[in-house]
């Protein structure tokens, strides 16, 4: 986009930059907030089934699907209150650094082939540390609020947080290890083809490490069974009771953004990416590399195909918010580090011998290797890289994804 503001529109360069992070920055605040809306019309029916009541139904036609809009504009209504013993600078300022924390980890998802914000060679590292930045902002409200009960969901949120970034570490690792780079592009890319590809069926041990993820993720976001920094049985609504309005909606909006962030991780770590169980694509004869028609169409394609994996898991964390009791402090501090730390790091040292020892997998030639099934995408006949050639112009020519590296 950059290049063709300044080489077609006539843009200068920094003018060019500054639009297409703009309109990035845009899209992504719109995933988020879009995302929120849904999510929590979601939530309230999944609640309902799985408690057996009715749900949403009035506002909005049959299914309720206004609750949300309304809930929103309530909020807008809603007086924005503080208590007289706040730290005002910190009070006000805790949601937002919650909500960028979260807005910021988006910048390096990849949501199709090139659809992403700010390619990065450490996309991975980037988006698990700047995700466990959000830990700042619930202890700035705790503290700030004045109130015991919210310093203590704080703490607890504090120590929750630390802890469990541990086992997520290493469970982040494994796929880097598999893929031989923390680009999420090429570990996504990596994966291309069917199923079979995908790491989560890579070996017994990266199936295993999958699931210690799924529990160290739902922890990281403070959701239940995980939620003691909220609790509202014991500490009436925790880190926020103090908060009303908009800012209370802030919280929430950076929670349902960073339930869908570490979902749409998990679906680029270890479920392929945008690839899809069987590649459509590719069986009938589309890529990126086909035309600029076609390879959008591949684009969005593999768009939805992780927008639809990422609201999978989103989806799957209500579910367990709804069916399991919350746990004790003293029991979720167990489960990390007489669980999921000593799990994660005997997965990944037989990930690494697995890697080692059967590099191709038990069953020879079923895993081919990803530059062998991206090439035929990005270099085949009539591809962007054959017209290119043939052409002679100076567009750039797409190599296959094992040399697609930074």
């Amino acid at each position: 986009m950059v290049e063709y503001l300044i080489d077609r529109v006539g843009l200068p360069g920094w003018l060019a930059w500054t639009a297409a992070a703009s309109l990035a920055a845009v899209l992504i605040l719109n995933v988020i907030a879009g995302g929120a809306l849904v999510f929590i019309w979601a939530e309230r029916k999944i609640a309902a089934r799985i408690q057996d009541r009715l749900g949403p139904t009035r506002t909005g036609g049959k299914f309720g699907w206004l609750q949300s809009l309304a809930d929103g504009i309530k909020l807008l209504a809603k007086e924005d209150l503080m208590p007289d013993g706040a730290d005002g600078m910190l009070f006000r300022l805790a949601p937002y650094v919650s909500f960028c924390a979260s807005f910021c980890a988006f910048i390096a998802l990849p949501f199709a082939f090139d659809f992403v914000g700010l390619r990065l060679n450490v996309a991975v590292f980037f988006v698990v540390a700047v995700l466990g930045l959000e830990v700042f902002g619930v202890i700035l409200a705790g503290y700030a609020s004045a109130s015991k009960w919210s310093l203590f969901g704080s703490m607890r949120e504090a120590a929750q947080v630390v802890s469990y970034e541990v086992p997520l570490g290493m469970c982040v690792v494994v796929p880097v290890m598999l893929a031989g780079s923390m680009d999420m592009v090429t570990i996504a890319e990596k994966q291309a083809g069917w199923f079979w590809n995908w790491y989560l069926f890579h070996d017994p041990f990266t199936f295993v490490i999958f699931w210690v993820y799924v529990t160290c993720a739902v922890a990281s976001v403070n959701r239940a069974p995980f939620d003691l920094a909220e609790a509202e049985s014991e500490l009436v609504a925790g880190f926020h009771t103090e908060y009303s309005g908009l800012r209370w909606s802030f919280f929430f909006m950076a929670e349902y953004g960073s339930m869908f962030l570490v979902s749409a991780m998990a679906a680029v770590l270890f479920l392929g990416g945008w690839n899809g169980p069987v590649p459509l694509a590719t069986l009938a004869g589309l890529s990126e590399g086909t035309g600029d028609t076609a390879g959008y169409l591949v684009r969005l394609l593999g768009m939805v195909n992780l927008l639809g994996k990422a609201t999978l898991g989103v989806l799957v964390m209500m579910w367990i918010r709804w069916t399991l009791p919350r746990l004790r402090i003293d029991q979720v501090m167990t489960t990390c580090l007489k669980y999921c730390t000593p799990i994660a790091a005997v997965m990944f040292a037989g990930a690494m011998l697995w890697q080692l020892f059967l590099p191709g997998g038990l069953v020879p030639g079923m895993r081919r290797p990803a530059g062998e099934i991206r090439e035929g995408w990005l270099e085949g006949p009539g591809g962007r890289g054959a017209a290119s050639a043939a052409t002679g112009s100076g567009d750039l020519v797409l190599a296959p994804a094992a040399q697609v590296r930074p």
